[in-house]
């Protein structure tokens, strides 16, 4: 009677995958449902492989993902150390699962549980990557490799320490046990002494918004910032020293005699602390007019002058 009722369930879940996984519900439910899929015979797996290969067929597509599922919840696990929640890495291995499933041959003489690892791992991988820290601590595969290795490998140095009764463990590997994992990972000392930097680092905002307890807060945009070299400043920079020296020339050539040299002598030949420019009347007695006309035509002449400088610009 209950391999009858076994054999029903199973055959109910194969024919409509999707009836056994809750619409609704938490991360706990979501793993018992997957839990209680029943598993492919070769034969099946075979069967439904050739299906969606051929005839591409979706629902046969759906029947693999979905005995599969399990096998994600359980790669999962092992990622559980970088923070990270159970139920985003589940959502990535799904991800790789099915890209295994659409590349499945069943002719490779391998089972999918095999195949799909490596797709499912790769994915996990690079969820952990772009969001462990915000900035990536492996970009290459070496670096992957060796990011994924030097974590579970100090763990190890850390079970035998304990093992070997040692009251004290050091978090940073010693030169004997970098040479080991350098040697086994075949990659360079200096590499793993770097990766174990970049994995003991944390991620420290640019320019932090104060908080309640701290109005002051500080970061590195503090120090880092450089307004001298910053591209916008200096384009302001040489702009204005440009319109000082080659757009005053320009715009002084516009001007009449008698214009330029009030100019001159009112603006250009004045002192840093104000001295040493002529007067409107020291100008006035020299041309024989009154100090009111030599005010009328610097006005004028700087109106002009402004005029010339928007159009240098």
């Amino acid at each position: 009677m209950k391999t009858q009722t076994a054999s029903s369930s199973t055959a109910v879940a194969l024919a409509n995958p999707w009836s056994m996984v809750p619409p609704v519900g938490n991360l706990d439910a979501y793993i018992t449902a997957v839990n209680r899929m029943p598993m492919l015979t070769l034969e099946q797996e075979q069967q439904f492989a050739r299906e969606l290969r051929d005839q591409n067929d979706l629902e046969a597509a759906g029947k693999l993902v979905m005995s599969h599922l399990r096998l994600v919840v359980s790669v999962s696990r092992q990622y559980m150390g970088y923070g990270l929640p159970q139920g985003d890495l589940i959502q990535e291995g799904n991800v790789g699962l099915m890209k295994a499933v659409k590349r499945f041959d069943p002719e490779q003489g391998v089972r999918l549980v095999s195949y799909a690892m490596h797709w499912i791992k790769a994915e996990i991988h690079e969820y952990i990557l772009k969001n462990w820290r915000m900035v990536k601590v492996a970009t290459t595969k070496a670096q992957r490799k060796l990011f994924f290795n030097l974590r579970s490998m100090k763990q190890g140095f850390k079970a035998e320490a304990v093992e070997a009764g040692s009251d004290t463990y050091r978090h940073s590997l010693s030169d004997a046990q970098v040479a080991t994992v350098a040697q086994e990972l075949k990659v360079k000392p200096e590499e793993v002494r770097e990766m174990e930097m970049r994995m003991a680092g944390g991620d420290v905002l640019l320019d932090p918004t104060p908080s309640d307890d701290e109005d002051h807060a500080f970061g590195p945009i503090a120090y880092l910032a450089d307004v001298n070299h910053e591209p916008t400043a200096q384009l302001e920079t040489e702009q204005r020293e440009r319109l000082a020296t080659e757009g005053i020339a320009e715009a002084m050539r516009g001007l009449d005699d008698r214009s330029r040299r009030i100019v001159t002598e009112r603006w250009l030949n004045v002192n840093d602390d104000g001295s040493g420019g002529m007067t409107l009347h020291e100008l006035a007695a020299e041309y024989g007019v009154s100090a009111e006309r030599i005010r009328q035509i610097e006005v004028a002449a700087m109106k002009k002058m402004k005029k010339a400088l928007a159009e240098y610009a």
